[in-house]
């Protein structure tokens, strides 16, 4: 099953669209790649190796010192910093991207990586790395909202839900780039490397968007059909027909060569000379708050917001994040090797899996997804409580692998199948903002929560009967308030209503 729908999305696939997909998703992996820059050289960066320390210390003429200072709590401020830039990006970007383009917003987010990763790489002080990894967390939250919207509107419509998950590979590639990176350098003055490398991911990214052309359905969207129509075709190949992809856009001024190419015999009589009322005048396109006002697309936001709750809220981050801590001993490996280990295993089974969204359907995958981390969830809980340690491992192993079925990749892609073009980009922003939102209540509080329940009933894995709950809370929400968008056209389909014939 996955095998053909792999070598259907080859065959639709163009050099050019694979050439698209791979520069846009550098943004992601950028996103990736910052969020655990800082986790595998902490150490060496904050001084707490006693010879780093005094090594410092005999080194005051240097133009920068081999580590900073600093304590756990300007640390911890230093690493929230970038979820804070994600945020502020992932508010701004939807509104961005949806009046001036999808390509601008992509090219801004390349140049606030090349900048945030620059004063990261050569900052001598807190508040300057932390200037660096709030602009680079801007660049991030902003590319997570844009780049899938970018590629819902360039892949194929049969295989939208394949090209979503690149997403989420991405940004899985980037955690094992930098963990792997950290595993090498996290010594001396080398961090500085690995903190400087996102400055070249940044340029690689930048110069490639000068060969990358604007979302075709923005640009119909935008009174420039004509263009539209000529982007697409080169997108899909000149010997492919694009009929039914621009049967709601304006081409009734194109020419009589283009009008010739778009056609195919079994379109022309389904199109006929009709265009949609969206086409013949510009979108007013629904802000942030607007969408949340109106009763059209308040469905919508609940959905989207209700997912990444679930995405959150079944205890991922607190494995991608604190699995060092959590298992440690567990495997006779170092905790940097352990952490890898956890990243290629959520690398390769999002990638086994990138086929199931468009198979099983988008809700399909998300309940098989918070089914299997919930009930791995409490597997770990009670392996953590009977000191089981490779029954841990398994399940922890097992409850990224449910992940990368479905709460990964789907809620990337679901925010943009929801809504029209006029309110994609305020909903992918709400999705976004929540999903920083809710990582943030994660990351700081698992920790908290984690060691009180630990100390007040004795033992471990306490919290994760908490994880187990909230999965069971998730999958009743998506069974009951998420919609089907795989195979259904346009938001009217998905949710059921009557299209208004004006």
């Amino acid at each position: 099953m996955a095998s053909s729908g792999v070598r259907q999305c080859i065959r639709d696939a163009t050099l050019y669209l694979v050439y698209l997909i791979f520069v846009t998703t550098l943004g992601p992996l950028q996103f990736g790649f910052h969020l655990s820059e800082l986790n595998a050289p902490q150490d060496i960066i904050t001084c707490k190796k006693q010879s780093v320390a005094e090594d410092v210390a005999s080194q005051p003429d240097a133009k920068l010192p081999q580590c900073i200072p600093m304590s756990e709590a300007q640390f911890a401020a230093l690493s929230s910093m970038f979820v804070v830039g994600g945020l502020a990006g992932a508010l701004f970007a939807g509104p961005v991207s949806t009046a001036y383009g999808r390509l601008l917003s992509m090219r801004i987010t390349s140049l606030l990586f090349i900048v945030g990763s620059a004063l990261e790489t050569m900052a001598a002080t807190v508040p300057i790395m932390s200037i660096g990894r709030f602009l680079a967390g801007i660049g991030a939250g902003a590319s997570t909202v844009v780049v899938p919207l970018y590629i819902s509107e360039v892949a194929p419509p049969r295989e939208r839900g394949l090209f979503g998950t690149m997403t989420q590979v991405m940004i899985n590639t980037g955690i094992l780039f930098t963990q792997t990176l950290g595993y090498y350098l996290s010594r001396g003055s080398l961090w500085r490397i690995i903190l400087g490398v996102g400055t070249g991911l940044g340029l690689l990214q930048g110069i490639g968007l000068f060969f990358v052309p604007e979302s075709p359905s923005w640009m119909a969207a935008h009174r420039d059909a004509q263009r539209a129509v000529k982007t697409l075709q080169r997108i899909r190949g000149q010997g492919h027909s694009i009929a039914e992809e621009i049967e709601d856009w304006d081409v009734s001024q194109a020419t009589p060569e283009e009008q010739t190419l778009l056609r195919d015999p079994e379109s022309v009589s389904r199109r006929g000379s009709t265009t949609s009322k969206a086409s013949q005048k510009s979108i007013q396109h629904v802000g942030f708050f607007g969408v949340v006002r109106d009763p059209l697309y308040q469905p919508a936001i609940i959905a989207v917001i209700g997912i990444m709750f679930a995405q959150q809220f079944c205890g991922v981050n607190s494995i991608m994040m604190y699995s060092v801590s959590l298992l440690s001993g567990v495997l006779p490996m170092s905790s940097s090797l352990l952490t890898i280990l956890v990243s290629v295993m959520n690398l390769v089974a999002t990638i086994a899996c990138a086929p199931l969204a468009d198979k099983i359907g988008r809700k399909a995958c998300l309940l098989l997804s918070i089914s299997g981390m919930g009930s791995m969830a409490f597997c770990l809980a009670l392996s953590l409580r009977w000191e089981t340690k490779i029954l841990s491992a398994i399940a922890v192993l097992l409850f990224v692998a449910f992940f990368a079925t479905g709460l990964g990749p789907v809620p990337f892609m679901m925010a943009s199948e929801l809504v029209g073009q006029e309110a994609v980009g305020a909903t992918q922003s709400w999705c976004l903002a929540s999903n920083y939102v809710f990582t943030y209540i994660v990351a700081q509080f698992f920790p908290i929560v984690n060691a009180w329940l630990n100390q007040r009933f004795g033992g471990a894995g306490w919290a994760y009967f908490i994880f187990a709950g909230f999965a069971l809370v998730s999958f009743l929400f998506v069974s009951w308030r998420v919609p089907e968008t795989k195979g259904k056209k346009d938001p009217d389909e998905v949710w059921g209503r009557t299209r208004r014939v004006d």
